[in-house]
């Protein structure tokens, strides 16, 4: 008689795994955080300002979808900042404490060149964190590189913020992948969507769902 051994592989490798390899079994990100209240009047959408939203944002069944060209043009008629559809999240500006983001993103084969999701305010710069797509690979700012080939696929995605630490984290899927400086004390606050960077692609987009801002619950 043959004894079944499948069910008892499928159970013992995933527990050798999580012993051999503790670093990639993350908690939640966002055990120990409070969820805060979020409606549509938090949401402020940001798009080319000689056309109609429709044109580069639409919301459907959860899902948020941006897209730009790097020939529109900028978001008012005074600035000379690259093109952008983003959401900037209202409400919730922040000066001290920590504080976390979390969304599911989807961007599809050739946007590149783009930022699609970003921690606003910085001393040293306009921002604290960037997370942006070249060529198929999610990266902070130009570098380091976070996740390859992320085409056409969903993501969760978490940006942990301590202000008081100068720290950023950023986990995808769950995993820590950046925990670093960030940019200086300022008014801070979260954004998502698309917004062209160097070397941009012509048609850029990005797809959000499940969007989420949380505070530390120490604060």
């Amino acid at each position: 008689m043959v004894v079944p051994q499948p069910i008892f592989h499928q159970t013992l490798l995933p527990l050798l795994f999580c012993i051999t390899t503790p670093s990639l079994v993350a908690a939640n990100p966002t055990d120990g955080f409070t969820r805060l209240l979020l409606s549509n009047f938090n949401f402020q959408v940001q798009k080319p300002h000689d056309v109609p939203q429709n044109l580069h944002y639409s919301f459907s069944n959860g899902v948020h979808k941006f897209w730009v060209y790097s020939t529109d043009k900028p978001h008012t008629p005074s600035s000379d900042i690259v093109p952008r559809t983003e959401i900037r999240v209202t409400g919730y500006d922040y000066t001290s404490g920590v504080w976390q983001f979390e969304g599911y993103f989807y961007v599809p084969s050739g946007t590149s060149g783009t930022c699609i999701q970003q921690v606003f305010g910085g001393a040293s710069s306009a921002t604290t964190s960037q997370t942006r797509v070249y060529g198929g690979s999610l990266t902070h700012y130009q570098s380091p590189t976070l996740e390859q080939d992320i085409y056409g696929k969903w993501y969760r995605h978490n940006v942990i913020h301590d202000v008081g630490a100068n720290n950023v984290k950023i986990f995808i899927n769950g995993v820590k992948i950046f925990d670093g400086n960030g940019r200086g004390a300022s008014s801070h606050y979260f954004k998502f969507g698309v917004y062209a960077q160097n070397g941009s692609s012509n048609y850029m987009e990005s797809q959000w769902r499940d969007i989420n801002i949380f505070r530390n619950n120490r604060d």
